[in-house]
């Protein structure tokens, strides 16, 4: 691990990787430069492939933290370690490809006020405009089959203009307060990539906390979609589908919620 800058207090640590994404992630860190000003971030990168981080850190009025491993790590295991560095109030867990032209931190932040809400996240746009289907219910096998078989089709959820519970929220964008993340152990690092973020919000839901959406707050993503493009991004999809569905988070889900 490799400290670049540190001061002040901190409301909210940014979690991000980078799998040879340098150039996102300083266009990412530009977009936090240019629209957060007043709000107390960090930032810990990690680099989970052997590169350098090729910005200039006076550039950025927020501390700057890096870690570079020596091995790569999942998804989850990436984010924990990160977290194990943070300082702030809040923990962010952020996809190098999400861009925004305005702060996102403090809509999100105010969702938490006098609410069971275990974590938060906003409006993902693809670059084209369209909302994504980034909040969804928790999956089964019967709704995965069904999907499989029928295209195109309609979101889980109907977007409203108030802040709204959902099952899940996908992993580009996440916003928790240190104490949830912290009560839940983090991510289950078992799950190498996908799932990580299903497996989190099912947990959270059985601690009897929310997963909610603040419409007000809109970010891009620019996806890679990895899976639909290389062998081993849908064998990892595949096997960390299997691991849920045979996981004590999801039967104990069944029970509960009969899915």
């Amino acid at each position: 691990m490799e400290k670049i800058e540190q001061s002040g207090p901190v409301t909210i640590s940014i979690s991000v990787v980078s799998h040879g994404q340098m150039r996102l992630i300083e266009h990412l860190m530009h977009d936090i430069r240019a629209h957060c000003i007043g709000q107390d971030i960090e930032f810990i990168l990690t680099l989970n492939i052997d590169e350098d981080a090729t910005f200039a850190v006076s550039v950025f009025w927020f501390p700057i933290q890096v870690i570079k491993n020596t091995t790569p790590k999942g998804f989850g295991a990436n984010h924990n370690q990160a977290f194990q560095m943070a300082r702030g109030h809040y923990f962010c867990v952020l996809n190098p490809d999400i861009r925004f032209d305005s702060c996102p931190f403090a809509g999100l932040i105010s969702s938490f006020k006098g609410r069971e809400v275990g974590v938060t996240a906003p409006i993902v746009l693809s670059p084209s405009g369209q909302i994504e289907d980034s909040a969804r219910r928790f999956p089964t096998p019967h709704k995965i089959f069904t999907k499989l078989l029928s295209k195109p089709q309609s979101p889980d959820y109907v977007f409203e203009f108030e802040s709204f519970t959902v099952d899940w929220v996908g992993g580009m964008f996440m916003l928790f307060p240190r104490s949830v993340f912290q009560s839940l152990n983090g991510f289950d690092d078992r799950y190498f990539l996908y799932y990580e973020d299903v497996d989190i919000c099912a947990r959270l839901s059985l601690s009897n906390l929310q997963a909610q959406v603040c419409p007000q707050t809109r970010v891009v993503h620019h996806a890679q979609r990895s899976s639909h493009r290389h062998m081993k991004y849908l064998v990892w999809h595949l096997s960390s589908m299997l691991r849920f569905f045979t996981s004590p988070v999801y039967r104990q889900l069944w029970r509960l919620q009969r899915l």
